[in-house]
């Protein structure tokens, strides 16, 4: 750290000087300005690598400075200190682009965390971000381009980032790629799926518990906040959280602190909150379904990720880069796509946007013959999939394919599907290709199909 330099903007002499002191031993050199009129001409002569600012200056304030700063060296973070409990304040400082923000009475080791993240991020324009291999948004379209430029910007600060799009867009894709593009890529990215988690265990999976606190809590466990510690928590469909898991939420990220069920002690938790939903919180909120003032802390930062519809150009190089996952993950050569084929994909609407795309060009992977996919394949009218039932394989109403009450549709026919294929198999001592053709399905689907049941 010793080369990197911060301004440090406060009209204070005594906070002038803990910050002096305490950022002279993390080996940093420091600049101190009283006001704003002063930090604008350092940050007109010299490049800083973070800017600490007081939010109240004599002749301005401070969501000032970020703005100049964001205009004349957008690549320097910008830490904004604000008055204890001002939350609407630091607020407006993150949506004005400052990397994050303290508040007085400064806390020594939360001012130290936040001073190493910003400085991770460095303050030139051509620096490598961390995290460059992560998967990303894949699209050439004008709408993706802008994406693509939000998500580099995002990245660079410490914002609460509200995801917004319909299901099957990819918001946790974004949410991974802000995440490994920025100072916290090394650290744990935690997704969350809200609505997958029964309301009673709720506070325990998100603050952990310790052993004894409850029935069946045999041993001490770590939430989910726990597990982010330095990283980024993903809360997505954050909409399904119940009213009362909101209110526990929304202090634990003001706070940022967490008490595990049955303990009596808080522990501090440096954690990046990103969040996500199909649904309309607008509207939930009107209705009291969900609470504003999470609402208000969560959506500082609005990201809106297209619909697949909006973005029709990037369907070609999509189904590319999807066929040749797909053959990877079965070892297999890649199929491409005729012409009749992408035509029919570049017209139909796509409900379901890119999950959706995937599951017809994975379904089609298995159907088509010589590594190419053609109109039929794709099954864009609805028909049902050409495959495995009972009724293909002679079994009608044979009483070992009754379902049992107890075992859902999925794994019903899973096990349905096993059992004709392991038989095909046996009839035919395991010869695959001519399996296949007893099932009447391509050698490529049977694969597929092997490698989907644990049989390959």
């Amino acid at each position: 750290m010793a080369d990197q330099r911060v301004l440090i903007v406060d009209d204070e002499p005594d906070i002038r000087e803990l910050l002096e002191l305490t950022l002279m031993r993390m080996g940093l050199d420091t600049f101190s300005v009283p006001d704003l009129k002063s930090a604008i001409q350092q940050i007109d002569k010299h490049a800083y690598d973070l800017c600490l600012t007081d939010m109240r200056l004599p002749d301005g304030n401070g969501l000032e400075l970020v703005k100049y700063i964001q205009r004349r060296r957008p690549y320097t973070p910008v830490a904004m200190i604000t008055a204890y409990g001002n939350m609407e304040l630091a607020i407006d400082s993150l949506k004005a682009g400052a990397f994050d923000f303290v508040s007085k009475p400064l806390e020594i080791d939360r001012l130290r965390a936040l001073v190493n993240q910003a400085l991770k991020i460095g303050n030139t324009a051509n620096q490598a971000l961390p995290g460059s291999t992560v998967s990303t948004m894949v699209g050439e379209s004008e709408v993706m381009i802008q994406l693509q430029g939000k998500i580099r910007k995002l990245a660079r600060s410490q914002a609460p980032v509200f995801i917004q799009g319909e299901s099957g867009t990819g918001k946790e894709l974004v949410a991974r790629q802000i995440h490994a593009m920025g100072p916290r890529a090394e650290g744990p990215f935690i997704p969350v799926n809200c609505g997958a988690i029964p309301s009673e265990l709720m506070e325990s999976e998100f603050f952990g518990h310790k052993k004894g606190a409850f029935t069946g809590a045999t041993e001490d466990k770590a939430g989910f906040f726990q597990t982010a510690h330095n990283g980024t928590l993903f809360l997505d469909e954050v909409a399904d959280l119940p009213l009362a898991m909101q209110v526990k939420l929304l202090r634990s990220i003001q706070e940022k602190k967490v008490r595990a069920v049955g303990n009596q002690l808080e522990v501090d938790v440096d954690v990046r909150i990103l969040s996500a939903t199909h649904k309309n919180l607008d509207a939930l909120v009107a209705t009291g379904e969900f609470r504003q003032d999470l609402f208000y802390r969560i959506n500082v930062i609005n990201l809106l990720v297209p619909a697949l519809r909006e973005r029709t150009g990037d369907i070609p190089l999509l189904c590319q880069r999807i066929l040749v996952r797909i053959a990877e993950s079965y070892e297999l050569a890649p199929a491409r796509l005729d012409k009749a084929a992408e035509q029919a994909l570049m017209n139909y609407a796509f409900p379901g946007n890119v999950r959706e795309l995937e599951n017809i060009l994975e379904r089609a992977y298995t159907l088509c013959e010589d590594d190419r996919i053609g109109l039929s394949d794709l099954q864009l009218d609805n028909t049902p999939a050409a495959g495995l039932s009972a009724s293909d394989n002679g079994h009608g109403n044979d009483e070992r394919y009754v379902r049992p009450s107890d075992m859902n549709l999925e794994d019903y026919l899973l096990e349905v599907e096993r059992e004709v294929v392991e038989q095909a198999l046996e009839e035919t001592r395991w010869n695959r290709t001519a399996a296949a053709k007893r099932l009447g399905i391509t050698f490529r689907a049977l694969r597929y199909r092997l490698k989907k049941l644990g049989l390959d």
